[in-house]
This record gives C-alpha cells, structure tokens and sequence, in this order.
C-alpha cells in the first residue's frame, strides 16, 4: 500500500490503508456552493497515488454529485480505490426529511449508486445510521442478500448504539463501524467502543477535528452565517470554554512542530490499531498535512495531557454528533 500503513476491516475483513478520505466536501454540504469538480477529482487521485485507497462517500451527498465525482475520479482506476457507501438519509432541498430503510427502498438505493459510481459492486455498504422504524434484521439481512447478488462485498453500519451493533453482527458479520470519534466527542468509549473492538470490527472515526473546534483556527463568537451556531457547543460561554481546552491542545501542537488538526488526526490514530481516521478533503493542498498526522508519535505525559484536558464530556454543549 505505497506510503501508507494499512488497516483490517473486521477480523476476516478487507486490508484498506489506516487513513481514510472523506468525499463529503466535494460536493454541495447544506446548500452550500459545489467545490471545484476538477480539484476534487485531483485530490482522489493523489490520495490514491500516496496509497490512500479508502474512499467515503453516501448516496446523499450532494443528491447523488459525490457519488457521481467519484466515478469519474476512479474511472480506470477501480482496482486502486475501495469504496464505502452510506445508503438511506432522505433529504430534499437541502432539508432533512428522515430515514428510509424500507428492503425495498435499499434494492432501488444500490442500483442508483452503482450506476453513478460507475461499478459493478460496492466494497463496504452501510446504513447511515438506525431508528428503529425498520428492524435491524430486515436491514442487514437485505445488505446481506445484496453481498449474495455480487453487488456488495463487506457490511458496514454507521451512527448506532452498542445493542443494534450486536444485533446486526448476530445477523451477518459486520466489518466496520463509521463513527464521529475525535478529542472532544467520546461517549463511544463508554459503551459502544468496548463492543465494536470485542467483535473485531474496524472502526472508522470521522470529525477529528469535532466541526473545527479542534483545528485551533476558531474564535468566539462564531459568524452570524455559520451553520455551527445552531448547535449549543459553538454558542456563547460553551464556545470560550471549549477554546480555552483547545489551548492545550495548541500549545502541544507548537511545543511539538505540528499543527492542532494534525495533533487531533494522530491522538485517534492512538485509540487502537483497528482505528481509521475518516478525513474529508476537497483540495490536495490538504494531503500533505493529513497524512504526516499518520506519523506523529505521543509520550504517555502527552497522551495523559490530552486524555485529562479532553475527558469525556469535558467539551460543554452538545452537536449533532451527541447520543
């Protein structure tokens, strides 16, 4: 895998590089303006040539347009990419409608994004997360006939608790848990982590940098326009509270020769060999940086200092990513 070290989806799962591309932003994110399409697609392909092969992507993203991008990134280029699917948000408008997991909405999802990503099989298929409005049997066991059909090689789930993922592992052996994990969200430790590594599952962690907070860039107040300001942990007091950690976490940063979104990337690369930083990316710029993040190493006092500053629940306020 080039210059990247790898990482096994599962106990019998897939070998994918241990860092993985988000494609979220080079589409449309809340009716936001479309990234530049030709820079987007350059990224894929340096990702791919500096062995990044683990790209993430879902059905929803930009109505279809991510999708669509990187099947034109990967056009020739199939053997080199492994592609990870989310399937069952509804939006429309740019407003969230809901979920459906309905078997029957599934078979209609995956023949859409196979004709969009321009492939014959999907590697890594995974609900965007569970509701309950379907049973988590009926969903996995579908995912499971869509492995039997060729059109899906490995069964990913995203955004559940720790019994549902029992339950879909009951159903059919799940190789990876997609998850926001980062310095400032880790409820997952308490219960659903301890699952996913006792069954072996490999763990996809994307906001890293939990929304920026952990970048070291924001100020307070937030924009009036930023979409953020909606969610409790950017408003008023929580927000200076929260950047008074994240100075500790600068601090670090520069005491080290690194930046503090590199140092976040590399602390989840930390919580165990089975963990995959998820990074979005929509220019190559990023690249460099992302992927020296793979490489920075921590003293137990460094990782005591941002376990200690960092602690669950630590960050006030709460976002979407709270369960």
């Amino acid at each position: 895998m080039k210059n990247t070290t790898t990482i096994q989806l599962g106990n019998n799962g897939p070998i994918v590089s241990r860092l993985g591309l988000g494609c979220m932003r080079m589409s449309s994110i809340w009716g936001g303006p479309t990234p530049d399409e030709n820079e987007a697609i350059a990224t894929i392909h340096e990702a791919l040539d500096s062995g990044i092969n683990f790209l993430n992507t879902g059905d929803f993203y930009g109505a279809g347009h991510n999708e669509m991008l990187i099947g034109k990134a990967i056009k020739n280029r199939r053997d080199e990419a492994f592609i990870s699917v989310k399937f069952g948000a509804i939006f429309h408008n740019g407003q969230w409608l809901g979920l459906d997991l309905r078997p029957m909405a599934m078979k209609n999802f995956i023949n859409y994004s196979l004709t969009r990503l321009g492939i014959e099989t999907i590697d890594l298929y995974q609900p965007c997360r569970m509701d309950g409005s379907v049973p988590v049997e009926d969903i996995i066991g579908t995912v499971a006939d869509l492995i039997k059909e060729g059109k899906v090689r490995h069964i990913g789930v995203s955004e559940i608790n720790a019994d549902q993922l029992r339950q879909a592992n009951s159903v059919y052996p799940i190789s990876a848990l997609e998850i926001g994990y980062s310095l400032a969200d880790r409820q997952i430790e308490r219960d659903l982590l301890p699952v996913a590594k006792e069954l072996g599952l490999g763990i996809i962690a994307f906001a890293n940098t939990a929304e920026g907070l952990l970048t070291g860039d924001l100020t307070a107040p937030l924009e009036a326009n930023d979409h953020r300001n909606h969610f409790s942990r950017f408003q008023g007091d929580n927000l200076k509270q929260n950047l008074e950690r994240v100075e500790v976490l600068k601090q670090l940063a520069k005491a080290k020769g690194c930046t503090p979104t590199q140092l976040a990337i590399a602390w989840v690369k930390e919580q165990g060999e089975q963990v995959m930083p998820l990074v979005s990316m929509s220019r190559r710029s990023r690249l460099p940086e992302n992927l020296a993040a793979m490489d920075i190493a921590f003293t137990t006092e460094e990782l005591n200092t941002l376990n200690t500053t960092f602690a669950i629940d630590a960050i006030v306020g709460g976002t979407y990513l709270q369960r």
